[in-house]
């Protein structure tokens, strides 16, 4: 699968799939876009939520609603992130303390064995660039 970011205007580009689907991407801070480094986190909360989908909705109910937030840790001026958290707000009181901790430990085990943006990032793979020159 290609996907693929086309330039728009200044610092307003498009990223698309085969599939149709469109995500607005520019610099940080620009109107109706994600930044790359925001579409990263989104990537790693947008993996794990899909990963542990069908354990909450198994345990917690069919209809149940969650989110994850998803923050990260950057140093002053750098041009990388130094951490990416994600956390899960599911409403579990209807479930006990034993089947919570349960819970709670299936969805990490499903995450590390199966979530690939999180495998990825914590793997730390090489990225590699090409450009024309001719």
């Amino acid at each position: 699968m290609t996907l693929e970011v086309q330039r728009e205007g200044t610092h307003s580009f498009v990223g698309r799939n085969e599939r149709g689907a469109e995500v607005r991407l520019g610099r940080a801070g620009a109107e109706g876009a994600f930044s790359p480094a925001e579409l990263l986190q989104i990537a790693a909360a947008g993996c794990s939520a899909v990963t542990a989908e069908q354990l909450i909705t198994r345990r917690v109910g069919e209809d149940s609603k969650f989110s994850v937030a998803v923050t990260a840790d950057r140093r002053e001026g750098a041009s990388e992130l130094d951490a990416v958290h994600v956390a899960f707000d599911v409403d579990v009181s209807g479930l006990d303390e034993a089947q919570r901790e349960a819970l709670a430990g299936a969805v990490d085990r499903a995450i590390e064995r199966l979530c690939t943006v999180s495998r990825t990032l914590k793997k730390a793979i090489p990225v590699t660039e090409t450009f024309p020159t001719a």
